[in-house]
């Protein structure tokens, strides 16, 4: 009996909000809200912007005053609107009018040669053979130079990419816990992992009391690393800087710490751990490993994601250079104006020159159905499996290849053999890729339109996430999974509103690419696509959580299923709690540094079991040989 992995729980944060309980997902649709969920979300996306805080059992603003939640959208409703989504990079990363660069200068000796005084201990090792220097008092030199002295000094450009989705404006993830001198990626990932795991409304201690210390497994990473100068920006930058390079630089800066940071400081982890980057795809290959181990029986539940916090000039420059990323002059040209707006710059399937680059962190926690069941956890979808395919030989490596079609083809057919031909074609949708740049929208489209085709699909529900929160890198196609979440739970479709019409060259005959969200009727199966560059091809298919508590009562019957749903009832009245808390600016993030730790002395081993201390069941050791037919 293979293991269904359902997703009990999701937590993050992008450029929308708050992932739990579909805030950023409400963000992105908030037109299309009702009124108790329109007011929740400006009040959650307030106290995550700072702009309000819950203090003596009440609202107040920055200055004490008390504001009621029903007036939160009518006192900050456009700051929110304003700080929230894809808008021009803030101060807080750099400044794009202005960002700063070493500029290259030859200096011609005049009449008088070059001549300065400096310490003699700051001179250049070793000194160039034309310098000249005369012994100064209190260890100062003057230095006199016949020729040309080339020089690097400080400077600012013009940089033409301006935009990106950024965390929601005031959100500081380092003054909501003991930060460390961390990498903005790793704060990030504190906040996403502790969120997903109170989303589930279930103590993990609750969890790990019913389960082996071996049968956890957290999978995660980024893909750039830790960039920021807390990681390895620092350990390349700081010298030519004139800086030290810290002894946290490098650790700090690995692309496995999402994983680590989790293990070490909020699970207190002994089991998997797992960490594969796969380009924009990093999401799902590490869903994908954790899928496979949990249909294994190898562990029962799993902290899956990713983080990515890569808004530095550095990379937007490499993006850039690539020409990969949407900029001022390309947008100007589409639109035919002086003027960009900045709101827009990522437009997927329409008009476009580029992605729009994002940050972000995104987790989900997997559980196997008896566990679940047994549990009484909340069931928000399930994750049939997870297809991976390269793109075979390739002239650029960054060009896309045959590998998606195979992905995306493995996960419809596998949609189709369990749920049937009918709720592949009237109720599945996509969770495209949608990069934003004229080939994607071309190659991307053509492989939706002929797999329809191939299975008899019309008017096929086609969301993009990146139109609102950029690439994320490394968490992108957890953004995807969240909003086929926010799907599942609000029944809206997502349309992309930041084109007027789908391009020209989009290949939609089959496709319902909309340009506005629309109320859908229930989806039974949603497919998360990632192109990836280098030929990281990744598929999802996940379904909806009334479908898989339709194969969850299936598989162990009436009697159990209404068991299962006594015990939900406490399991939501958690949630309920950390969603008022959470709303409120009160995150309760999970972070252990340094606490329980493990006294390898008091480790016990015997030829059955390892017991490992601070967890109730050993762990088994192998004891049947799976060469038993070799050997």
């Amino acid at each position: 009996m293979t293991a269904l992995p359902l997703i009990v729980g999701m937590g993050g944060i992008n450029a929308a909000g708050r992932t739990s309980f579909h805030q950023g997902f409400r963000r992105i649709v908030i037109d299309k809200l009702n009124a108790r969920a329109r007011q929740e979300t400006f009040v959650g996306l307030a106290t995550l912007m700072n702009l309000v805080s819950y203090r003596d059992g009440q609202l107040v603003d920055q200055d004490g005053k008390a504001v009621a939640p029903a007036d939160i959208e009518n006192v900050f409703g456009e700051q929110i609107l304003n700080g929230t989504l894809i808008r021009k990079i803030e101060s807080n990363h750099f400044d794009p009018d202005a960002t700063p660069w070493h500029q290259k200068m030859t200096l011609t000796p005049g009449e008088q040669g070059i001549s300065f005084e400096t310490r003699k201990r700051d001179l250049p090792v070793p000194l160039p053979s034309s310098w000249q220097l005369t012994e100064l008092d209190d260890g100062r030199v003057k230095v006199d130079i016949p020729d040309n002295l080339d020089i690097k000094h400080h400077s600012v450009r013009d940089n033409p990419i301006k935009a990106a989705g950024q965390f929601p404006t005031g959100f500081q993830p380092e003054n909501l816990y003991n930060s460390r001198y961390q990498p903005r990626g790793l704060q990030a990932t504190i906040f996403g992992a502790s969120d997903a795991i109170h989303s589930t409304g279930i103590a993990w201690e609750d969890i790990l009391e019913k389960i082996g210390a071996d049968q956890v497994g957290v999978y995660s990473a980024s893909v750039m690393g830790q960039v920021q100068n807390e990681g390895l920006g620092g350990m390349m930058n700081n010298r030519l800087r004139g800086d030290r390079v810290s002894t946290k630089n490098l650790a700090l800066g690995l692309n496995t710490m999402s994983t680590d940071f989790i293990n070490a400081y909020v699970t207190g982890n002994v089991g998997t751990t797992f960490t594969a980057s796969g380009a924009c795809a990093t999401f799902l290959y590490n869903m994908r490993a954790a899928v496979q181990d949990m249909q294994a029986g190898r562990i029962r539940v799993a902290i899956v994601g990713s983080a990515e916090a890569a808004l530095t000039p550095e990379v937007v420059e490499g993006f850039g250079n690539m020409s990969a990323l949407a900029n001022e002059e390309g947008l100007k040209r589409l639109d035919g104006t002086d003027t960009v707006d900045h709101r827009r710059t990522s437009r997927p399937f329409g008009e476009n020159c580029g992605f729009t680059i994002g940050e972000g962190a995104q987790f989900a926690v997997l559980m196997d159905d008896q566990l679940a069941l047994e549990m009484g956890a909340q069931v928000m979808g399930a994750v049939a499996d997870v297809f991976v395919n390269a793109d075979g030989f390739k002239k650029s490596i960054t060009a896309p290849g045959p590998g998606n079609y195979i992905t995306m083809a493995k996960s419809v057919a596998l949609a189709k053999s369990i749920l049937g031909g009918e709720a592949l074609e009237q109720r599945s949708f996509i969770l495209a890729h949608g990069s934003s740049t004229p080939q994607n929208r071309v190659t991307e489209s053509l492989i939706y339109d002929r797999i329809a085709d191939s299975f008899n699909i019309s008017n096929w529900p086609v969301a993009a996430p990146k139109a609102y929160v950029g690439h994320t890198i490394g968490p992108a196609s957890g953004d995807q999974l969240a909003m086929a979440l926010g799907v599942f739970a609000h029944n809206i479709m997502p349309g992309v509103t930041t084109i007027d019409k789908v391009a020209d060259d989009v290949y939609d005959e089959r496709l319902n690419i909309a340009t506005e969200h629309w109320i859908c009727p229930d989806m039974d199966v949603a497919f998360i696509n990632s192109k990836g560059f280098g030929g990281n091809n990744a598929t999802a298919t996940v379904f909806s959580p009334k479908v898989s508590l339709a194969m969850m009562e299936k598989r162990y019957g009436k009697e159990a299923f209404a068991g299962y749903q006594e015990k939900l009832q406490q399991v939501l009245q958690a949630q309920a709690r950390y969603q008022q808390d959470a709303d409120n600016g009160m995150f309760g993030l999970i972070y252990k540094f340094g606490q329980g730790q493990i006294d390898e002395n008091d480790i016990k081993i015997s030829e059955q079991s390892i017991s490992v201390p601070g967890f109730k069941h050993d762990i088994d050791l192998p004891a049947t040989n799976p060469f038993e037919d070799m050997v």
